[in-house]
């Protein structure tokens, strides 16, 4: 159906859901050449193990507990794997456009064509008679090679030598919380953030092995990170121990680049005693049981050899604990082994109520957006924020007034004037189809300024959520994870909330100031350049949250922006 709008008329689709959009195709200048970025080329003599995550298909039984995986692995949503794979292109601004043509997509490695329907299959190629011909062969036409970006294949500069670690002195270990370096933007603001060549370094032991979980990969330029004494085989395996990155960024250079990510190291676990009992290494978290736990859900032989590894290792010094999601439908104990119901758990266990508990604000920040439902009672305000406001076993009246909710999620100023431009939106696949459903969710966004940590001009592919302070001075938890806000990732109960059904994979660490021997967790004012004696938590982006201002809007993948040049001067013209 078609309805007009603030943004113009658009046609709706029926999907319910932001994993069943069907990503744009953008028009390009025509005086342009087109961009075809190189993300997923098959490995070739790369012996690291890359482990690409899955999602549940929608068609399912919901009476079954147990679900059959898809027989092959897919990239995880679509808007995902659009964001990476089909990136969007920029058009260059002019006061006079010239007519655009359609970019083509084809199959092969020279590009892509699409069809009308993904199903579709094209027709055989009729077959022609050779002739005879006295013109002399043609040469054989070269490959293109695709461009990284669709700034061009000049747009990545390679950082100085000096971009990079080369100690460990300015590392916090007390949070192992850490955020990605950004080029372009002034060197204190990276002092302590980490590349992913400083974490393939030497400086964090010999590496021997490794296995790659995530969404996308860009192999040749992943082998180009590994020091060259550790091209062999992001669980790490090194001679010295075992160490596990859990990381919001996908195996490409551009999710490295300019954009804000945020991962958590373990510290390097060391080996168990020949002859250790089962239950040894474990952590007052219990993250080794979790982590074993997570990655049997795969039921992937290839992992055996790694779950039997970790069993060998001691996990105890981990302070964190692991939230997990994997596709299935859950009834019982096992509901709260996944999903938003598992932060729910551990919040009530570990965590107790504070004064004036109410008034203490819950914070998210993604960086995509799903289906939410035609208004709040539907998920958000409802078993959502349920969980998020949870603060120990006491259950909350219904008299209670209730706890504000702040979302944070880049306006389309934010990207416009972002180091990438309009391409960063490419990594932020919020869909007109499914924001024309729920106009009422806008009303709790809040805009990206990231002064803090140097990143307001960064824009988030980092996912957070947290619990802080009416002041904003102390947070009662913090999740780092690659879940954003919908209920594919959080997971949605379904029969009178007698089950879950949880739709991909995602994986977090929770942050609880009782693993510290805290109350809370003092929110770090300076958090660069980093410093090995900081007892704050550095939170990615500015507390107080900006309210979206009465010209803001959110970004939206698939609409046109012309009004106004990006920071490369181009405008955003998707078809």
């Amino acid at each position: 159906m078609s309805q007009d709008s603030q943004h113009g008329k658009w046609t709706i689709s029926d999907s319910e859901d932001e994993d069943n959009i069907i990503p744009p195709t953008p028009q390009k200048d025509s005086n342009k050449p087109s961009i075809k970025p190189d993300l997923e080329r098959k490995p070739d003599t790369v012996t690291t193990f890359f482990k690409q995550e899955r999602k549940l298909s929608p068609k399912r039984n919901e009476d079954t507990h147990s679900v059959k995986e898809p027989s092959a692995p897919s990239m995880g949503s679509e808007a995902r794997k659009a964001a990476h794979v089909n990136q969007t292109l920029p058009v260059k601004y002019e006061s006079h456009p010239s007519p655009s043509v359609k970019r083509k997509r084809e199959t092969e490695e020279a590009g892509w064509n699409l069809s009308s329907s993904d199903d579709e299959t094209p027709p055989p190629a009729p077959k022609k008679e050779p002739k005879k011909s006295d013109v002399s062969p043609k040469k054989k036409k070269t490959e293109d090679k695709r461009p990284p970006s669709p700034h061009g294949t000049s747009y990545y500069k390679e950082e100085p030598a000096d971009f990079f670690e080369t100690n460990l002195l300015s590392m916090n270990d007390m949070y192992r919380f850490y955020l990605n370096k950004v080029t372009g933007i002034p060197k204190k603001f990276n002092t302590g953030a980490l590349h992913i060549k400083d974490i393939l370094s030497p400086m964090f032991g010999t590496l021997k092995e490794s296995v790659q979980f995530n969404y996308c990969f860009d192999i040749p330029w992943m082998v180009e990170q590994y020091p060259p004494e550790f091209r062999k085989m992001m669980l790490l395996w090194y001679e010295e121990g075992f160490r596990v990155i859990i990381l919001t960024s996908n195996l490409i250079r551009a999710d490295w680049y300019q954009k804000t990510q945020g991962m958590w190291m373990s510290p390097l676990y060391p080996r168990l005693p020949e002859g250790s009992p089962g239950t040894a290494g474990e952590s007052p978290t219990n993250f080794k049981s979790d982590l074993l736990e997570y990655l049997e859900a795969y039921r992937a032989p290839e992992l055996a050899e790694w779950i039997d590894r970790i069993k060998q290792h001691d996990l105890s010094e981990t302070r964190v604990y692991l939230i997990g999601s994997t596709p299935g439908r859950y009834q019982g104990p096992a509901m709260e082994k996944w999903g938003h119901l598992r932060l729910r758990k551990l919040l009530s266990e570990h965590t107790k109520p504070v004064l004036n508990e109410e008034r203490w604000h819950v914070l998210g920040q993604f960086s995509s957006i799903g289906s939410m439902g035609l208004d709040k009672t539907k998920w958000l305000a409802a078993e959502f924020q349920r969980t998020l406001t949870t603060l120990g076993k006491a259950r909350k009246s219904l008299t209670s007034p209730e706890t504000q909710m702040l979302l944070v999620y880049p306006s389309v100023e934010n990207v416009r004037t972002s180091l990438e431009g309009y391409p960063a939106g490419g990594s932020l696949p919020y869909s007109i189809q499914t924001a024309q459903k729920q106009l009422w969710l806008h009303s709790y966004f809040h805009g990206w300024h990231a002064d803090v940590t140097g990143r307001s001009n960064a824009m988030p592919h980092i996912k957070t959520y947290m619990r802080v302070s009416p002041d904003y001075t102390q947070l009662a938890w913090f999740l780092v994870t690659s879940a954003n806000l919908s209920k594919a990732a959080w997971g949605a109960l379904e029969k009178n909330n007698t089950q879950i059904m949880v739709r991909s994979y995602e994986l977090g660490v929770l942050y609880l100031p009782s693993a510290f021997n805290m109350s809370t967790f003092p929110v770090e004012k300076n958090v660069f350049p980093a410093s090995s004696s900081s007892k704050g938590f550095p939170v990615p982006f500015d507390l107080p949250p900006q309210h979206y201002s009465s010209k803001d809007q959110p970004w939206i993948w698939n609409i046109p922006y012309t009004q106004a040049p990006d920071t490369h001067g181009n405008i955003w013209v998707p078809s």
